[in-house]
């Protein structure tokens, strides 16, 4: 991630790039910009040798407009205040760009679980559950994975919140485990939207998907899933990272198999098939027919974006960009399919498993498969249409005029209280 950047500017960035052309009141833009509240808190938690550890802990509800609060949780050691209040905004938009009836939260803990073990991680996810207890719940806000959490973590705090109230409650999280009452095709939703949205992008470019060349940065949920997809796709995956480094094989490689090696060894880097091992600037810069960027934000700066060769960019991570590289990347007319997009499709089947929740009934992977591709197809064209109507070259300016316009009238619509 670029030092320097901060992730919160880069939204109030966007948010301004796109009310320039709305014909939304300037005070509402001002509203629009800022959380509605954060919470700050400390964790104390006991270790297993007994020592006690604390934790810097946080959760921005950024605006709850058009439903109640939605959005991650993510441990990293690089959690700020200013990053969870821009990925909340984030979510807000891209619920909006969707058409998902949510709002937007985010949260995270100031951590690097690969130092603890099992039972201290569930103690201080119990711990932030505790916390988090007053603020979530079905009809407020309903948390999810994020950078390193997943379906373990929500089904801790899933029980924990469901104790402490005493009560049932399986809609105050998604993103859990199937049997706790998660939903079939969640595991793969991001991915998978990432890879719809760039097929579309291919096709309104008039551009061929079958054989096309790509490169993955980040080799995680999003990033893996995205490979394997866009592979069955036609495409070629022909380079592909983590945190510890790249691999690059000209006539590409299995990512598949990639993925069980990374299982296997804890990183891609040493993959069989690779011919040559890069950096992840490396991956990044690739002369490729679409990038995929898949790890946190501020991957790409303005000095990086003046190597990128990709033609086509789909955001699987939130803010891989900066403003100042998306900049750039649109005056060399690179296609650039934004994260509230791209990867919208974590919270659209996010969506459907608190709907499956709530009703108490389960759908087929198919059926939840079918209802993303179709909302993704939906906003895309929306995106589309916007960008030819207004005279835009930004796909994500396009994307925030849809959003912030549908955020706008959701709030004018309602009123002002007090």
């Amino acid at each position: 991630m670029t030092e320097g950047v901060n992730p919160f500017e880069s939204l109030q960035s966007q948010i301004d790039e796109a009310a320039a052309h709305l014909e939304i009141g300037s005070d509402v833009i001002e509203r629009l910009k800022h959380p509605e509240r954060v919470l700050e808190t400390n964790l104390t938690i006991e270790r297993d040798d007994g020592e006690l550890e604390r934790f810097k802990a946080f959760r921005s509800q950024f605006n709850g407009d058009r439903g109640p609060y939605k959005g991650g949780i993510r441990y990293h050691p690089q959690v700020s205040r200013d990053e969870v209040k821009a990925l909340s905004g984030w979510m807000v938009y891209k619920c909006a760009t969707v058409g998902i009836p949510y709002g937007g939260g985010k949260g995270g803990i100031v951590i690097d679980p690969d130092d603890y073990s099992e039972s201290e991680l569930e103690r201080v996810t119990r711990a932030f559950a505790t916390e988090l207890r007053p603020m979530i719940g079905e009809d407020r806000d309903i948390p999810a994975p994020d950078v390193n959490t997943g379906q373990r973590e929500m089904n801790w705090i899933k029980d924990t919140y469901e104790t402490l109230e005493n009560t049932t409650e399986p809609g105050v999280i998604t993103g859990k485990n199937i049997a706790s009452g998660g939903s079939e095709g969640r595991v793969e939703a991001t991915g998978r939207s990432t890879v719809i949205a760039a097929r579309e992008a291919f096709d309104y470019l008039d551009k061929d998907l079958e054989g096309a060349t790509v490169a993955v940065q980040g080799y995680g949920n999003a990033g893996w899933i995205a490979a394997k997809l866009i592979d069955e796709m036609g495409a070629t995956v022909v380079a592909a990272s983590d945190s510890s480094g790249g691999i690059y094989n000209p006539d590409g490689f299995d990512p598949v198999a990639a993925k069980d090696h990374k299982n296997e060894t804890g990183s891609i880097v040493g993959y069989a098939e690779s011919e040559e091992d890069v950096t992840n600037e490396e991956v990044l810069t690739m002369d490729v027919d679409l990038l995929i960027p898949a790890a946190l934000e501020n991957a790409i700066d303005a000095d990086l974006a003046n190597a990128v060769e990709a033609d086509v960019i789909s955001e699987a991570a939130n803010g891989p960009l900066t403003p100042e590289a998306d900049a750039l990347l649109e005056r060399r007319d690179v296609f650039v399919v934004p994260d509230i997009l791209a990867n919208a499709g974590g919270v659209t089947v996010s969506y459907f498993e608190w709907v499956q929740n709530r009703q108490r009934f389960s759908w087929t992977e198919q059926r939840v498969n079918d209802e993303l591709e179709e909302i993704i197809v939906d906003a895309f064209v929306a995106l589309v249409e916007t960008l030819e109507e207004n005279a835009l070259d930004n796909p994500r300016t396009a994307a925030y005029v849809v959003a912030i316009q549908r955020v706008a009238d959701a709030f004018e619509e309602a009123g002002s209280f007090p």
